[in-house]
């Protein structure tokens, strides 16, 4: 078990170095050749944070270990909101900007949906994921065509943040960006399949599913790049892009992460999706979702209150996930105080809040 765990952890650090060094040389590149510093943002810098979630999903996929793969895009975005945005609130209350609350939180909705719907029959077929990744590539035409119109604060933040490398820079030179990329794709590819395997391996040792690794240790271990971008940004009080990061995060995993898991299921059923995950925590993932908007538009920030609950919202998932795992016999209980007050108890306070927060907003 010890060499599982030295395994595990080895191939976090990987995913976590691959994605910096994917991330890291693909920008540069980009920007030497003349890319915008904020179109390399919206696309190269917002999905590289989730290249070990395609790592690992994909990586899966091919070893026929479905509950792995698809337990760790559904964790992982139930990871981001709660537990990212919850810890990055708490440090700091966190601007929402007004693009997220109009485009980006719908579109991530509409994505959530739209997975729930392709995976009703059990699975994500072959056809059913080239339809996901097309729809990733519309929206990041989109995304491009848009940063066109952009601001010059907004094209300046971006500025700021992402400069072309000078020849004198250490990664200036193309050969040294083309090494950067590929050293990234081998350290994702490696790390996925370290992490893969010792995931099951602890699965068998503690006696529960793979799914529950999946939907726990794996996409908390695969969300490290977005925990380090949203409260690193948060923590120099770029609070927007702490947001951000996490909902355009949740959009490519749903878009790009799970359509690329059903296209390299072509041959088989598909990319398996368990029951287990059809009637629990799918709909966990939806209503984070759709929790988004209230939170958002109330007063158009995260409080530190709200991070409070989200944090809450998380430790309450994972205690559920462990005592059904057991079939402990306090989940009854649990599961009656949370459906019977205290989500109840939160769905009045988010009202409350909302109402409180209008007569200011139509004034301004």
């Amino acid at each position: 078990m010890l060499l599982h765990m030295v395994f595990f952890v080895a191939g976090l650090v990987a995913l976590v170095m691959g994605a910096s060094a994917l991330v890291r040389g693909a920008s540069k590149l980009a920007l030497s050749v003349g890319i915008s510093p904020l179109v390399v943002g919206l696309t190269i810098v917002a999905f590289g944070t989730s290249a070990p979630e395609m790592a690992v999903t994909v990586g899966a996929t091919l070893e026929g270990q479905y509950d792995i793969a698809v337990g760790n895009v559904i964790g992982s975005n139930i990871f981001n909101v709660l537990f990212i945005l919850g810890a990055s609130a708490l440090i700091v209350p966190l601007v929402v900007h007004t693009q997220l609350i109009r485009q980006e939180v719908p579109i991530m909705i509409g994505a959530s949906l739209l997975v729930l719907a392709f995976g009703m029959d059990g699975a994500i077929s072959w056809i059913d994921g080239a339809i996901l990744f097309g729809l990733l590539l519309t929206y990041t035409a989109f995304l491009v065509i848009q940063s066109r119109r952009a601001t010059a604060a907004e094209s300046a933040e971006f500025d700021a943040e992402l400069k072309p490398a000078t020849a004198a820079e250490w990664d200036g030179k193309l050969p040294v960006q083309i090494v950067l990329i590929a050293i990234g794709l081998v350290l994702l590819v490696l790390g996925s399949g370290w992490l893969v395997d010792s995931s099951i391996a602890f699965a068998r040792f503690f006696g529960v599913s793979e799914l529950i690794i999946g939907l726990t240790i794996v996409a908390a271990g695969t969300s490290m790049p977005e925990v380090a971008t949203s409260i690193t940004a948060a923590l120099k009080g770029e609070r927007d892009i702490a947001v951000g990061n996490v909902v355009g995060s949740n959009t490519f995993n749903l878009l790009g992460v799970v359509g690329l898991g059903g296209m390299v299921s072509f041959g088989s059923a598909g990319l398996v999706v368990a029951d287990a995950v059809l009637a629990f925590d799918i709909w966990i993932m939806l209503a984070v979702a759709l929790a988004c908007l209230p939170v958002f538009i109330s007063g158009r920030e995260i409080a530190r209150w709200e991070g409070a609950v989200f944090l809450g919202y998380y430790v309450a998932y994972v205690a559920y996930l462990i005592l059904a795992a057991q079939q402990h016999a306090a989940l009854q209980g649990f599961s009656m105080v949370m459906l019977g007050f205290v989500v109840p108890l939160t769905i009045v306070t988010m009202v409350v809040v909302m109402l409180r927060q209008k007569p200011p907003a139509s004034a301004g």
